[in-house]
């Protein structure tokens, strides 16, 4: 199973495949060897960019066996996690900053049978994961401010490789089977430095080249393999 292994790759769909043939992409993203597809849902609201639809997901669904780990960037949360889980993807992550209830969101993903977690902006402070953290399957880091990835300006965090060690040695603390979750200009370098900290590294435009999907998807593979020995 997927969710066990060690530097999981989870290349970002909206980043790294061609939105004019998204069938197409996912498609040589499976013949790479890749198991997992971030999928980012943005409002408009929450996050400036809208850059995918609910329907698009939907019909990718249909035809792809990979894993959909989904970070909803949404400003009310009700309408997307009930789509969502009517399209029957396998994670949804939401973020803490826009959920009231965050305790009730998670039970309420877990009773409908998929895997829940909760996202944090760059600037959002660990202790607010405090009475949650239990009941978290993953918890997904920004290092760039959502939806602004396509800005040259925005750069990952100066302060992101002390919160992603604070946030693992949170979780070893407490003997947690929580996984860990980097989003943001995410690069090999990045992979390297927090191969014992982080579980699931979203791949995006940093290290995965669109034009050359396939292949650029399988060097990433290797560049894995040789990092795990």
């Amino acid at each position: 199973m997927v969710w066990k292994e060690k530097c999981i790759l989870s290349p970002s769909l909206i980043s790294c495949c061609d939105m004019c043939r998204l069938g197409e992409s996912v498609r040589d993203l499976e013949a790479a060897g890749i198991e997992m597809l971030h999928v980012d849902i943005l409002d408009g609201h929450f996050s400036p960019s809208m850059p995918l639809g609910l329907d698009a997901v939907r019909a990718l669904r249909k035809v792809s066996g990979l894993v959909f780990d989904v970070h909803l960037m949404a400003t009310e949360h009700d309408y997307f996690i009930s789509e969502l889980l009517d399209i029957g993807v396998d994670q949804i992550v939401f973020h803490g900053e826009m959920e009231p209830h965050m305790d009730n969101r998670l039970n309420m993903l877990h009773a409908a049978g998929v895997r829940a977690g909760v996202a944090l902006k760059p600037a959002t402070p660990l202790s607010t994961l405090d009475y949650v953290l239990e009941k978290c399957d993953t918890v997904l880091l920004m290092l760039i401010n959502p939806g602004y990835a396509s800005s040259r300006a925005e750069g990952q965090v100066p302060y992101g490789g002390r919160k992603v060690r604070e946030l693992a040695g949170m979780i070893r603390e407490r003997g947690l089977p929580t996984l860990v979750e980097i989003d943001g200009r995410i690069s090999k370098e990045n992979m390297r430095d927090y191969l014992n900290d982080v579980d699931i590294f979203v791949a995006g435009s940093t290290c995965i080249d669109r034009t050359n999907l396939m292949e650029s998807a399988k060097d990433l593979r290797e560049y894995r393999s040789a990092l795990l020995g």
